[in-house]
């Protein structure tokens, strides 16, 4: 004989842990989405060079990072679903763009608090804002040749210590996809920076010749 009053029993039990993960997944969700937001407009400070704005933004994306974490503990299920993975990538590449720009010390993942997956996509992703940081250097004449060299070498120097990763996707969380952009990413830029100092050097024996030609 099916014994109703245990099933039903049971069922509330488990409708009672299903909640619990429910309002953890809501919770965390929305705490990604806060993380994803501080994290933009941190590097949206660290272009504008407002480095003490995206410490600030960053040291709040910490704490949100921190929450999210500690409110999906103990639910893996929702924890790796890929919103948290996402969020802590953005967060780590706002941290370690920063830390590049601004000088600081390369952030720690564990100190981040993000997973390691997250913290090397994060780096793969900030050199795409280097690659940005570059161009508007140039285009505004606001940096040296030798500084843009030097992000560019951060760069390389970035997409090989990535490629060194030779493991499974589903250790790396697909880090292959990321070093495959990376490395279209910084073809094109040294083909930039090459065109540009071309330019700048046709325009300085332009403007000598013309002084040549005054005198």
């Amino acid at each position: 004989m099916f014994d109703m009053d245990r099933f039903r029993m049971i069922c509330d039990k488990v409708r009672g842990q299903f909640d619990l993960k429910d309002a953890a997944r809501e919770r965390g969700l929305a705490l990604s989405r806060d993380v994803v937001r501080n994290s933009a407009n941190a590097i949206r400070a660290t272009h504008r060079r407002n480095f003490d704005e995206a410490r600030g933004l960053t040291a709040t994306v910490h704490s949100l990072v921190q929450e999210m974490n500690a409110v999906l503990d103990g639910f893996p299920e929702v924890k790796y679903a890929g919103f948290v993975h996402d969020a802590q990538k953005e967060y780590a590449e706002a941290a370690i763009f920063l830390a590049v720009v601004a000088g600081d010390e390369l952030p720690d993942p564990d100190a981040l608090g993000v997973d390691y997956p997250a913290y090397l996509h994060g780096v793969g992703d900030a050199t795409g804002e280097m690659r940005r940081l570059i161009l508007d250097r140039i285009r505004e004449g606001a940096s040296s040749a030798h500084e843009n060299e030097d992000l560019l070498n951060t760069m390389d120097e970035i997409y090989y210590e990535l490629i060194s990763f030779d493991y499974p996707a589903a250790i790396t969380a697909g880090l292959r996809r990321i070093t495959d952009v990376l490395r279209g990413t910084i073809e094109r830029t040294r083909g930039d920076l090459s065109s540009a100092t071309s330019q700048q050097h046709l325009h300085s024996a332009l403007q000598q010749m013309m002084q040549d030609l005054q005198r």
